[in-house]
């Protein structure tokens, strides 16, 4: 005799359909987002799991109860007044028969109306405060970058000798992009896990980090300084490496997340 064992995925959807049906029971029908969530899951497998219990629920044969059976008895016959009371009798069961034939919304029924679209936050307000901000912060990073010794480079010496470059443009590009990019990650809602600490805790840091070189360039600006601390100056050659080694480590979590 063979036995059918139950993968840990296969235990772990037959739980969460069993909990759909025990919150639907009680009246509180949990969402596909908190059903997933229980199990460290996305959404989508939460809606997925919601919909193979409906999908059972209603392949379900409804139980059949037995007809009662009623003894046989001789009623004598009826014979109306007059005729407006034969009328009376006879459109009774017409009436009782339509009853019996109005239709009764079932509560799976309600649970799956539509519900009335809603109207989507209006964006474009961003862009007006992101302009500015981002002029600033880039002469910030760019002042602060040539000050540390960042600078006109040509990167393909003996190729393409006319070919130059200042470095100090990668800066506000390593730094603010992947500060933006781990936010989304952190807010999307589409992680978990590790993924999630990593992009929260980057997020942060990369803004700390941001805030930071914006007040050390205007303060060496405002004192004249030509040339930055060699701490500052150390920091700031750091922050390239920095930037990504963690947008590769946050770029693989959230991918093996996602495979998972």
């Amino acid at each position: 005799m063979s036995t059918v064992t139950m993968t840990e995925a296969q235990r772990a959807q037959a739980e969460a359909r069993e909990i759909y049906r025990a919150s639907l029971a009680a009246g509180d029908p949990i969402t596909g987002a908190a059903l997933a969530e229980r199990f460290g899951r996305k959404e989508r497998w939460g809606r997925d799991r919601i919909a193979e219990a409906k999908e059972a629920a209603r392949s379900e044969p409804s139980p059949v109860l037995p007809s009662p059976v009623l003894p046989a008895m001789s009623l004598p016959p009826v014979t109306p007044p007059n005729a407006e009371t034969a009328e009376t009798v006879s459109a009774a069961p017409a009436v009782a028969e339509t009853a019996d034939e109005t239709p009764v919304a079932s509560a799976e029924t309600a649970d799956e109306a539509p519900a009335a679209p809603r109207r989507p936050v209006a964006a474009w307000p961003v862009w007006l405060l992101l302009l500015p901000a981002a002029v600033a912060i880039w002469s910030g990073w760019v002042g602060l970058g040539e000050l540390a010794g960042f600078g006109e480079v040509q990167p393909l010496p003996g190729i393409v000798d006319d070919f130059t470059i200042n470095s100090a443009i990668t800066l506000p590009i390593g730094m603010e992009v992947y500060a933006a990019y781990a936010l989304y990650v952190w807010l999307s809602g589409r992680v978990t896990g590790r993924a999630l600490v990593m992009a929260r805790r980057s997020a942060v840091a990369s803004l700390i980090v941001g805030a930071a070189g914006q007040v050390a360039y205007h303060l060496l600006a405002a004192a004249g300084v030509s040339s930055a601390p060699w701490w500052i100056t150390a920091a700031v050659a750091c922050l390239p490496v920095a930037v990504v080694g963690m947008g590769a480590t946050l770029a693989h979590l959230v991918k093996a997340e996602g495979e998972n």
